[in-house]
């Protein structure tokens, strides 16, 4: 039986969904579920605000005929941001599995959401700081980071393998 090469526009789209998936399942365990991010969580989600408009684009443009030559190198960059994340969540599980030291602002944490109206009120009331090396809820033993690492690792080599094909 002969492997079927991944099609680039099929894998630019797959990347991208899988980083909307992660990041809506991101915003539930947090507005909806009410587990409050620590800083090391909000970092992990910024290369998906690059990732998923890029795996969308190269998407509509390879679905489109355009140039394999950007096909490629764009799957090739998704790819690359696909790596960095996969290294923000390995190394907030790290710190979460006390593996090594996490980052000082873990300690010290600002209200994610102060109210706009009164300042003075908003700094009266106690504030909880979020710390990076206590993982809020897991499944099978991996975290929130862990779940990012291996589903951005997924999604970038589903990037790779459509740039080998393009």
């Amino acid at each position: 039986m002969t492997e079927k090469p991944i099609k680039p526009a099929n894998a630019a789209f797959s990347a991208a969904f899988l980083m909307f998936a992660a990041l809506c399942g991101a915003w539930y365990f947090q507005y909806v579920l009410r587990y409050e991010p620590c800083p090391l969580c909000y970092q992990q989600r910024i290369p998906y605000y690059f990732a998923i408009p890029l795996g969308l684009l190269l998407a509509i443009f390879a679905f489109r005929g355009g140039n394999r030559t950007i096909v490629r190198y764009g799957l090739y960059l998704l790819a690359l941001i696909l790596t960095v994340s996969v290294g923000l969540g390995v190394f907030h599980a790290g710190v979460e599995w006390k593996l090594w030291q996490g980052p000082t602002t873990c300690a010290a944490g600002v209200p994610s959401s102060a109210p706009v109206g009164n300042i003075l009120e908003a700094l009266k009331k106690p504030v909880r700081a979020v710390p990076c090396d206590e993982a809020a809820w897991r499944l099978f033993g991996i975290s929130l980071a862990g779940y990012n690492a291996l589903i951005s690792a997924l999604a970038a080599m589903i990037a790779f393998l459509g740039a080998r094909r393009a």
